[in-house]
């Protein structure tokens, strides 16, 4: 690991100010998880570390009429086992408490959660963001097995790695960021970006910026939801796929849907298709099943990754199912 200086401020604005106008410059440590193996690795490497694990403002869960307040460093396991969080925000708490494993999620935040970077295996040895030699690709002259099935048109093809995150867009979050012009507000949808050169992020986030808090509207009543997960294996292991399902009824009728993956493109898929095809209609195996199809409908295999299209269908479908049956997926 790189010699770096570190800085504990106490205060917000004090922390965007130890941050830089480039991304070697600084980097915000919150629980580290992340960030510390990417150091060692050699990753990244920034000339300063900024802890911001003294900004109470960072802090806490509350919860009102209006919504949820997740301040950036509540961490994973303080979000699965809130209280509030568990009656209002079922498939939050759910995806939450299935991240990683016991111990990462109690010193993962929620704020790191949204920023931490792909677990692509090129990318994590060394090979770049988008892993390009000579106008190539390697992930398509490679193995990938595990890459996007969705919005990979090129050059990314990396897998947006938050299980949280398509819970947090289902339920229509929004994050806000600090940053030296100030504070600013985006649906958390919109924080996820594809870049399309090494230069950029797969966040709209500047070095100098710090995420402060994300807020979630409050639940719509009558909804049912569910969290549905694909892995090799139940312990700690990265899924194949998630699904993120909010279904909005009338009666026995979908009014309105919210359909969100996760592990299938660089960032978390808004499936507008899953959705549409749902709604209007009552849930049965049969159009669960044409929702899942509709939501891989554009889905796209590089090469050895064409099994996941199955498992993303199926999933979809299965969090429909459950959550039109009120199980826990």
């Amino acid at each position: 690991m790189r010699a770096f200086d570190y800085t504990s401020p106490t205060q917000k604005q004090q922390a965007v100010g130890l941050l830089g106008p480039q991304w070697n410059d600084a980097e915000v440590l919150a629980g580290g998880s992340d960030l510390l193996a990417l150091m060692k690795d050699d990753i990244v490497h920034p000339k300063r570390l900024v802890n911001v694990k003294e900004l109470q403002e960072l802090r806490g869960i509350t919860y009102s009429a209006r919504g949820l307040r997740l301040g950036a460093l509540a961490t994973l396991d303080e979000i699965s086992e809130n209280p509030q969080v568990k009656q209002h925000y079922p498939i939050l708490a759910d995806a939450a408490g299935d991240a990683a494993s016991p111990q990462i999620r109690n010193v993962a935040t929620i704020g790191g959660n949204m920023c931490q970077r792909p677990r692509c295996w090129w990318y994590r040895n060394g090979f770049g963001l988008l892993a390009m030699r000579d106008g190539k690709s390697l992930v398509l002259q490679g193995d990938n097995r595990y890459h996007a099935i969705l919005g990979n048109d090129g050059p990314a093809y990396f897998v947006s790695p938050s299980s949280v995150a398509p819970a947090l867009i289902a339920y229509d979050a929004s994050i806000r960021l600090l940053g030296p012009k100030g504070p600013r507000e985006l649906p958390l949808e919109k924080f996820f970006v594809i870049p399309k050169s090494e230069d950029e992020r797969e966040h709209d986030l500047q070095p100098n910026e710090i995420v402060t808090e994300i807020i979630v509207p409050a639940p719509v009543a009558g909804a049912k939801a569910s969290h549905y997960e694909v892995r090799q294996k139940e312990d700690f292991d990265w899924p194949y796929v998630t699904a993120s399902v909010i279904l909005n009824m009338n009666g026995s009728t979908v009014r309105s849907a919210r359909v969100v993956m996760s592990h299938v493109a660089p960032i978390p898929w808004v499936s507008n298709e899953a959705a549409q095809a749902i709604t209007g209609k009552s849930v049965s195996a049969e159009t669960a099943d044409a929702a899942g199809a509709a939501a891989v409908a554009n889905a796209r295999s590089l090469g050895r990754n064409k099994f996941k299209i199955k498992l993303a269908q199926v999933a979809v479908k299965r969090a429909i199912l459950h959550a039109a049956q009120g199980e826990k997926a």
